[in-house]
């Protein structure tokens, strides 16, 4: 069995959040942990922040916009989720299907019926072939031509829709706007699906214990989405092909498993942003947060606030305040010296990736 301290640092590390593991760049950070959240569009940039070395906000831009190296759209439990483009397709194809029929009941509730879906589908494609990339309410102005009433929820399940049945994605900003292009359009050379089926479910498995072992089958369904038992169809494939070794309950990717061993010197303290990897991949909460203080990180409504970690543990939450250098830490107790000087290099980084010029 491994220790909880063990699984802590192991799973920090394969999140490039100790150790001093720091990527290069945006996409071989979201590379390294597959998906990451991006609910909100600031917090996944600094998501991405915290696991490079000197990615700046206009880098993150580029790899969205210029490269295309990465993309965001509903992928993980039907949430927004950045992924590297070239895995955007054979995911979608893997997930979709179920999000949608999960939706099924709300799209009833808002009078979305499957004609009216797949026409506002039709409809989605053809201006955005024509005017794309177009912002969600100028989608929304298009698709009241179908009946489909402008304000409510029904503007966004539907622009959802088109995504999950991969017709759009999320393109460039304009204005600090976001904008949907056409998938296939925006991101050509990613079309074909290296993974399907069976062997897709395994290479998803295989993804999330790269970014998130030592974990549980439970914990792949509960941030995938998959029902439990896909989750073992999964494990087992992987058992297979003997890419994993078990500790209990707990597996790693067996080329991993000496990163549970290690022991580091200095502390690694970093900044996560709200809504991050590390801290909603799994079912449970204790090798992260203590539980004590777990009221703290969650303190309901869905919020998960931004959090300080030291070697994976954490230690504190953070706000951001209004002026251009307002980033407030709230300790959960006391640190020392040398933590604290960690703390001041993090906060101070992370003001000049939110405000460079400041």
């Amino acid at each position: 069995m491994l220790d909880l301290e063990s699984v802590r640092r192991s799973r920090a590390r394969a999140q490039a959040l100790a150790g001093g593991i720091r990527e290069a760049t945006a996409e071989a950070v979201v590379r390294r942990v597959f998906a990451l959240q991006a609910q909100d569009v600031v917090a996944a940039d600094l998501g991405i922040r915290v696991r490079g070395q000197g990615i700046t906000a206009d880098a993150v831009r580029t790899a969205y916009e210029d490269q295309r190296s990465i993309v965001r759209g509903w992928y993980m439990r039907g949430t927004l989720h950045t992924v590297p483009s070239d895995d955007a397709h054979w995911v979608l194809q893997l997930l979709s299907p179920r999000i949608l029929a999960a939706t099924s009941r709300r799209y009833r509730q808002l009078g979305l019926t499957d004609d009216l879906r797949r026409r506002a589908d039709h409809l989605l494609r053809r201006v955005l072939t024509t005017h794309g990339p177009l912002t969600r309410a100028e989608l929304t102005e298009h698709l009241t031509t179908l009946g489909i009433a402008s304000d409510g929820q029904a503007p966004f399940h539907v622009i959802r829709h088109a995504a999950l049945n991969g017709i759009l994605c999320f393109g460039p900003r304009r204005a600090g706007e976001a904008t949907y292009v056409l998938l296939d359009d925006w991101l050509p050379g990613a079309q074909h699906s290296p993974w399907e089926g069976d062997v897709a479910l395994a290479e998803l498995a295989r993804r999330y214990l790269a970014a998130h072992a030592p974990a549980t089958v439970g914990d792949f369904a509960a941030w995938s989405g998959l029902p439990v038992t896909l989750a073992r169809t999964a494990w087992k494939m992987l058992a297979q092909s003997g890419v994993i070794t078990e500790f209990g309950p707990l597996t790693m990717l067996t080329g991993r498993v000496k990163d549970a061993e290690d022991r580091w010197g200095a502390p690694d303290v970093r900044m996560l942003p709200a809504y991050d990897n590390y801290l909603v991949g799994y079912r449970t909460r204790e090798s992260s947060v203590p539980a004590a203080h777990q009221d703290r990180v969650w303190p309901g409504g869905g919020l998960i606030r931004p959090t300080v970690i030291a070697d994976g543990l954490a230690i504190a939450t953070w706000t951001r305040g209004s002026g251009a250098r307002s980033v407030q830490v709230d300790a959960f107790e006391p640190v020392s010296g040398r933590i604290q000087q960690e703390v001041d290099k993090e906060r101070d980084a992370v003001i000049r990736f939110l405000r460079p010029t400041a």
